[in-house]
């Protein structure tokens, strides 16, 4: 992929990979510009989505970004506050995080997932208002799904392993199964 082939990819907008009832929606902050070139969500080089998504249960084995059509066939899916890419994510602005949480949460109310897991609690806090969140479990429901806040998996998140991520994500697939009837004992 060339600079200037990234760099053409700003401001596009890539397909969520959505279906209705799923078990958790995943709501990214917004696509990289590797996302916008390839299509793909979490497409960028040192994203540990995939890896952390495996690591943590919730596939039975890691998948490719050009392979996230295969997590329908798990409850998953995957969505974005804000539509647009951009090479950072602090080249938003905290009015498109609040109009992305209000289009999210129509979203949400439409394909009635029974999570939805956004992966950055700072989006998260901006997007809906709530400043004092924290990673783990919310009080709110949107549009009837109970809400997780993740550790956002960007490479640039310092303060997070793959590991100690995967056991965050873990926390929420246990959360997720325990909630589940296709999953109860």
């Amino acid at each position: 992929m060339t600079p200037e082939e990234l760099q053409a990819a700003r401001d596009r907008t890539v397909p969520d990979v959505v279906a209705g009832g799923l078990r958790v929606l995943f709501c990214g902050i917004n696509p990289s510009l590797m996302t916008g070139a390839t299509g793909h969500h979490f497409a960028r080089p040192g994203n540990r989505f995939w890896p952390v998504l495996h690591l943590s249960g919730f596939t039975p084995r890691q998948l490719k970004p050009s392979e996230q059509s295969e997590l329908l066939d798990h409850g998953l899916g995957i969505t974005n506050v804000v539509a647009r890419a951009t090479a950072r994510a602090d080249e938003l602005a905290a009015e498109e995080f609040r109009e992305g949480g209000v289009l999210l949460a129509a979203k949400v109310e439409r394909l009635r997932p029974q999570w939805l897991a956004v992966v950055g609690v700072t989006a998260y806090r901006t997007a809906f208002g709530d400043r004092r969140a924290q990673i783990g479990p919310q009080d709110r429901t949107i549009g009837g799904a109970r809400v997780w806040a993740l550790p956002n998996p960007s490479g640039l998140n310092a303060h997070w392993t793959a590991r100690t991520m995967a056991e965050e994500y873990g926390r929420l697939r246990a959360a997720v199964d325990s909630t589940d009837p296709r999953h109860s004992a």
